[in-house]
């Protein structure tokens, strides 16, 4: 017959070698996650100038590479970070679409703001009229009709560049408007030595020349990016805050580029003039 102490003994055994083994399965755990994060990592710094070239910054229907239509990293999951943003306003994204861009409506030699009215708070934009003339009619255009309400900011970018994509209904990175946009002020004196500067919005493109549609970024850290993006405004400093914010809560992949943590929906977008 067993005593006591005898299986007090044996039941110490059976704990010690269920923890040994959970620690051993943990270490394998760790040592697979910290290889995948490695290689990733190592894609991302190194690869990051050649991705961005040929245009990760993509507003693509075309490509089908996954959901939506960008080159995604592989990275182990991690915990979010608290969501520092409201709910959405009531209401849904509307589904237009337009044949050719609108025609020239806007005054050049005026100043016009878009003012996007977030979950995150409010950003201003000061709009580049004369050096980005077809954008900025486009953005007035599209704004005027509803088309960015209710629309998700869809991509954050940590590493390598520090972005924040807005402006596809779709929510996925593979929407539009219909039509297309010229590349302008592609020689933006804000442009040195192919540094986006905090502040800059700029178009997303397929990474084909002239193919702005109605997806755009915003800057919220220097970003070294080849000059094939059309700056066509500055972010003002309560808008740089929110960015800020928004990029704190960091990105769902872990792997410094996916869609952002916080809920940034775009709630209302107007162009004013002044």
């Amino acid at each position: 017959m067993v005593s006591q102490e005898q299986r007090r003994r044996q039941l110490a055994r059976e704990k010690f070698l269920r923890q040994q083994q959970r620690r051993t399965e943990a270490r394998r755990k760790a040592r697979l996650r910290n290889s995948v994060i490695a290689s990733v990592l190592g894609v991302v710094v190194i690869g990051s100038v050649a991705l961005y070239t040929t245009g990760v910054l993509k507003d693509d229907d075309k490509k089908k590479t996954d959901a939506s239509g960008q080159v995604t990293p592989s990275a182990a999951p991690t915990s979010k970070a608290p969501d520092p943003c409201e709910k959405p306003a009531a209401g849904s994204v509307q589904k237009l679409s337009w044949k050719k861009e609108p025609a020239m409506t806007i005054d050049t030699s005026a100043k016009y703001t878009l003012k996007l009215a977030t979950t995150c708070g409010d950003i201003g934009v000061a709009l580049k009229a004369s050096a980005a003339p077809h954008t900025v009619n486009s953005f007035d255009f599209l704004a005027g009709k509803g088309y960015f309400d209710h629309t998700k900011c869809h991509r954050l970018t940590t590493q390598g560049i520090y972005v924040l994509q807005c402006g596809d209904p779709q929510g996925t990175g593979a929407g539009g408007p219909g039509y297309t946009l010229p590349d302008e002020n592609l020689k933006d004196k804000s442009l040195k030595k192919n540094i986006y500067p905090a502040g800059t919005v700029a178009m997303a493109n397929t990474g084909q020349p002239h193919s702005g549609g109605s997806q755009f970024f915003l800057v919220y850290k220097d970003s070294q990016l080849p000059p094939s993006y059309t700056p066509f405004g500055t972010v003002d400093a309560a808008g740089m805050k929110v960015l800020d914010k928004i990029a704190a809560a960091g990105e769902n992949t872990g792997a410094g580029d996916g869609a952002p943590n916080a809920t940034v929906v775009i709630d209302k977008a107007a162009v004013v003039k002044s």
